[in-house]
């Protein structure tokens, strides 16, 4: 297997990186570059074995509960996986 990062179709866009993971609870932040709302599936990328997709079930900014959030929001929400800071989330 290449050691390279995996690159997303050409239908997917890109809207955020994540900035925080909290391994104890699951939660990621993601900052956001374009919306995102309850129901939308996401695709989360990074390194050379992370790549996943994922419904978003519920997201949080500031620790309200928000059902959509825009570009510039960072928000957090809960992933199925381990993830580290600075990997790419693309909604599908």
């Amino acid at each position: 297997m290449p050691n390279e990062e995996t690159q997303p179709p050409e239908e997917e866009k890109l809207i955020g990186e994540i900035t925080h993971y909290f391994s104890n609870i699951e939660v990621a932040v993601i900052e956001l570059s374009g919306a995102l709302k309850v129901g939308d599936s996401i695709r989360i990328v990074g390194g050379v074995e992370t790549d996943f997709t994922q419904t978003v079930e519920s997201m949080e900014i500031e620790h309200e509960k928000v059902k959509e959030a825009k570009a510039g929001d960072s928000v957090g929400l809960k992933v199925s996986q381990k993830i580290r800071e600075g990997y790419k989330v693309y909604k599908v």
